[in-house]
This record gives C-alpha cells, sequence and structure tokens, in this order.
C-alpha cells in the first residue's frame, strides 16, 4: 500500500465518521461542527486528487461561510430539538432504505465488481504547468455551458422567491412611500404655537 493510498483511506474513514455524527449528534452546534470536520476532510481528500481550486474553495465558501452562517443562526435562535425529533421513528424506515441504496452503489462504484476495470483507466499524468482551475473554467464555459446557465437560472430563481417570502406585504407592517413624502410641505409638519412666557417666582 502506497503512502497516498494509506493517507486517502485515513481521510476517508474521519470524514465517514464526521458525517455519521453529523446526524446521530444531539446538540445542534455539535452536529455544525462535526460538519466543518467532514468538509475538511473532504477538501483534503480534493488535494490528493490533484484538484486544488475545489479544496480551496470548499474550505473558503462552506466552512468560512456557510458554516459560521449556520452556527450563528443555530446559537442565536437557541432551537429546541426536542419536538423535531418526535418524528424520527415514523421516518426511520423510509431514511435506512434510502441510506441502504446509497451505501449499496458506493460499494458498487468502489469496488468495481459489476464494471470492467477497463472502464475506469488510471488517469494520466499532468505536465508540470497545468491549472486544474483553467482546465474546470474552459470546461464550465465550453462543454458543460448550457449547464452552467440553467444552474445559475435555477439559484436566481430561489433568489428572487426568498426575497419575495421576506418581503410580502403584512398588515401590520409600515412602509415609506418617497414619493410622497417629498411632496410634503412645511406648513404640513410644523405647527407654530404662541405660549405666554412664564416667570419664575
Amino acid at each position: 500500500m502506497s503512502f497516498q493510498l494509506f493517507i486517502f483511506y485515513v481521510f476517508a474513514i474521519i470524514m465517514v465518521f464526521a458525517a455519521a455524527r453529523v446526524i446521530t449528534v444531539r446538540n445542534p452546534v455539535y452536529a455544525a461542527m462535526f460538519l466543518v470536520l467532514t468538509f475538511f476532510t473532504a477538501a483534503a481528500i480534493w488535494m490528493l486528487l490533484e484538484a486544488e481550486f475545489l479544496a480551496v474553495t470548499l474550505v473558503l465558501v462552506y466552512v468560512g461561510a456557510v458554516m459560521v452562517l449556520f452556527l450563528f443562526v443555530v446559537m442565536m435562535l437557541d432551537i429546541n430539538v426536542e419536538p423535531l425529533r418526535e418524528g424520527f421513528v415514523k421516518y426511520l424506515p423510509v431514511g435506512i432504505l434510502v441510506g441502504s441504496i446509497m451505501f449499496l452503489e458506493m460499494v458498487f462504484l468502489l469496488t468495481q465488481r459489476y464494471f470492467p476495470s477497463e472502464n475506469f483507466p488510471a488517469p494520466a499524468a499532468k505536465p508540470a504547468n497545468y491549472s486544474n482551475t483553467e482546465e474546470l473554467g474552459r470546461l464550465l464555459y465550453s462543454d458543460y455551458l448550457f449547464h452552467f446557465e440553467v444552474a445559475a437560472l435555477i439559484l436566481m430563481v430561489a433568489i428572487v422567491a426568498a426575497i419575495a417570502l421576506t418581503m410580502r406585504r403584512r398588515s401590520d407592517t409600515k412602509y415609506q412611500r418617497p414619493g410622497l413624502q417629498v411632496q410634503v410641505k412645511k406648513e404640513d409638519r410644523l405647527r407654530v404655537v404662541s405660549m405666554d412666557t412664564e416667570s419664575k417666582s
């Protein structure tokens, strides 16, 4: 066993353990921290695959931004997880079924038991000046341009829907009307009252 393969198995075991703890730990803050560990180990595996750009993006975007947001939301809301766990047994069979199917698919792919080995050739060695970031950009904006644009359109629709749900009108919400505000005159807002002066005795 080569050293690189040994490192891969170490990171893979840590990632599987951390991912399992994400869904089994009781404290949501601990679950978020285990998810951070999962992202870090996934980034390390991508580094082994010479996908440095994806590894750095995973750490910067998900660990540096998304997970920090999750932690802030979880810690500020102080969610009571007891009512959420009441339906755990009800949905457990479906979860076990889906998880078993995913596990079998991963086993079939990793062991290559049902696929000929010639369908999975070893990747060719890359030259010293090879840049996977440049290759990824070239593929996204050439071969997968349509798929990239569809994904961007779906994300834009999701953003617009989130804004629409957040900014929907409610009867108890006050809104500003700039058009009416600029038409206001001082006589409409200011009233001068004449009062007699009072002297201190």
